[in-house]
């Protein structure tokens, strides 16, 4: 594939992102005017452990009724999507009611250096996803086969995932809390100040367990 010829991605700000917790980021990105931003309290992780912080591999589904004419063309968008996956990555996937993903996908992603998948649509294999401690957020689970019931039409492209919009290399930060999506152009600005407020919440922690009340902690160090 042409994207395993490209120059590798400087991943020190996803580093840094994966040391924070959504909360926090989307309190930063509140005040910075972004509010929109938390994913759907629908797409919900696998596994209460999972968690992953990486840049935006965007995927356009749509639903279908049938077989494409050709075999050859059998799963053609959605291997060709795993396929293009670079290290940092997570697979992220339009709003689709069908089952889009499964333990053979998350085995080929890992391989090439992804490092989770959140999809507004469903999965299946989920014990060995489970198992092998891949992060999945997924909008459901369902036995069904995606051949003939969903299909991939554009990889790379802006979409609507869990109620928010998502281009390709924003960054993403989830856990148990949710996934919050951070827009490319703000990610500098949202990870610094969410780093000073964690810093913040550090020291407010301390007062509050040595008894200063909660009013007080707020109005002396601006944090709760």
């Amino acid at each position: 594939m042409q994207s395993e010829q490209l120059e590798p991605r400087d991943l020190a700000l996803v580093e840094r992102l994966g040391r924070l917790y959504p909360a926090v980021l989307s309190d930063c990105l509140d005040r910075m005017g972004y509010r929109r931003q938390v994913m759907a309290p629908h797409i919900r992780p696998l596994y209460p452990e999972a968690r992953l912080a990486g840049l935006a591999s965007t995927v356009h589904c749509i639903e279908v009724d049938t077989l494409p004419a050709n075999p050859d063309d059998y799963y053609k968008g959605e291997l060709q999507a795993v396929d293009a996956l670079r290290p940092g990555d997570v697979m992220i996937v339009s709003t689709c009611r069908g089952s889009y993903w499964g333990e053979l996908l998350a085995t080929a992603s890992r391989y090439r250096g992804a490092v989770g998948i959140v999809a507004d649509a469903y999965t299946r294999d989920t014990i060995k996803l489970i198992e092998m401690q891949f992060p999945t957020f997924t909008a459901g689970i369902s036995a069904y086969d995606s051949l003939g019931r969903i299909d991939v039409d554009r990889v790379g492209v802006e979409i609507e995932c869990g109620d928010v919009t998502v281009k390709p290399d924003d960054l993403l930060l989830g856990d148990y809390d949710g996934i919050v999506v951070v827009p490319a152009e703000v990610a500098e600005e949202a990870i610094t100040r969410a780093e000073e407020k964690v810093s913040g919440e550090n020291l407010v922690r301390e007062k509050l367990a040595e008894g200063m009340p909660v009013w007080d902690a707020f109005r002396t160090y601006g944090v709760i």
